[in-house]
């Protein structure tokens, strides 16, 4: 596994045990930094900061793309996995597109349900439909 793929893996289990704590993702980051390989610990650092520096706007697009469900009902790994997926999307040069859609998916397919994949690709794909109006 490459250290940008642990990178996503740790920014899920520390989003996702943040919301079940109710607290930031990046305080928890911080309890278990030394445990991390540096190249790891890094982008799980610029993930999780820049996911809470546009929480709102991922938010709101999981919001509006992810249809039938609101964000409360929807299930924790699958919000994370999204709100990773689309900060990398729209605010991550370093990141091809597919790279980030198959890194999602992988998450996806590994930690939640096959149903969960579908319907985050489909999320995604609604986004990426919009990206290029939404970087402007």
């Amino acid at each position: 596994m490459s250290g940008r793929s642990k990178a996503r893996k740790a920014a899920l289990d520390l989003l996702y045990e943040g919301d079940i704590r109710r607290s930031n993702a990046g305080d928890l980051l911080s309890k278990k930094i030394t445990e991390m390989e540096y190249e790891a610990r890094e982008f799980t650092k610029e993930l999780l900061e820049g996911i809470e520096l546009n929480r709102r706007k991922i938010d709101e697009l999981i919001t509006t793309y992810a249809q039938g469900w609101d964000m409360d009902r929807m299930p924790v790994l699958d919000r994370n996995i999204l709100r990773i997926a689309i900060f990398e999307l729209l605010w991550s040069e370093s990141v091809p597109v597919g790279v980030v859609i198959s890194e999602a998916l992988e998450l996806a397919s590994n930690f939640s349900t096959e149903e969960s994949s579908k319907y985050i690709n489909g999320v995604l794909s609604k986004v990426l439909e919009i990206r290029s109006d939404l970087l402007l």
